[in-house]
């Protein structure tokens, strides 16, 4: 996943998973036998929980970011700007738009990873989603790369559970500073994630085990 010589680009959101995740990593850089580079970009879009113009407030992250050393870039992004007559605000949509600027940013400034904070029970619920949905089984991939440009994404908190997180930005004292917008009302996932957590019974063995089943397919038992 990380490999000698990476510069990599962390989206940062102020959230728990992407604070975590750009700690993780400037530890790592510390003591590990393989060099890398690391930056964090975040970005800044024009909505609020009221879904109005408004000038995001990035100083927690900046500081944080300072304080482990982690260059930092922030880049303004009309999100809602973006949308076209007859077009409405959604998670996708403003998650996509993210996305696409830290992808441009990378690929702009010699990057050729860019890192998010996806855990494991994000990709699990992608998972089920894709499945009861769109009747794929597909899902976000610890490490994809792009076809068409010399950009990978790496998730690092793939093998990590959401209370793993929760567990760490508690005993950092991190203030969680996640999406508080009026659009962030994604009932598919969190319906999915209630399904998921009755199905395992919150067991961490039932969660690796369908985690681990992606990779342990056996097509002759497959309609």
């Amino acid at each position: 996943m990380i490999e000698a010589g990476d510069r990599i680009l962390i989206g940062v959101s102020g959230g728990k998973d992407s604070s975590c995740l750009a700690r993780d990593l400037a530890m790592k850089r510390q003591w590990w036998d393989i060099p890398f580079e690391i930056e964090a970009c975040f970005i800044a879009s024009d909505i609020n929980e009221t879904g109005m113009a408004e000038k995001t407030d990035d100083a927690w992250i900046a500081e944080r970011m300072a304080e482990w050393g982690i260059p930092y870039r922030r880049i303004d992004v009309p999100i809602a700007g973006r949308l076209k007559e007859g077009e409405t605000m959604n998670c996708f949509w403003c998650a996509t738009q993210r996305r696409t600027e830290l992808s441009r940013y990378a690929r702009a400034n010699g990057f050729n990873k860019l890192a998010l904070g996806h855990h494991m029970d994000d990709i699990l619920e992608t998972l089920f989603m894709n499945m009861m949905r769109k009747g794929e089984f597909a899902t976000m991939p610890p490490v994809m790369k792009y076809d068409n440009y010399p950009l990978t994404v790496i998730r690092p908190l793939a093998l990590c559970e959401e209370r793993q997180v929760i567990a760490c930005a508690s005993e950092l004292g991190f203030v969680s500073h996640t999406c508080t917008c009026g659009f962030n009302l994604d009932g598919a996932r969190k319906n999915t994630r209630r399904l998921i957590e009755g199905l395992t019974g919150g067991s961490s063995l039932a969660k690796r085990n369908i985690f681990k089943s992606m990779s342990q397919i056996k097509p002759e038992y497959l309609a």
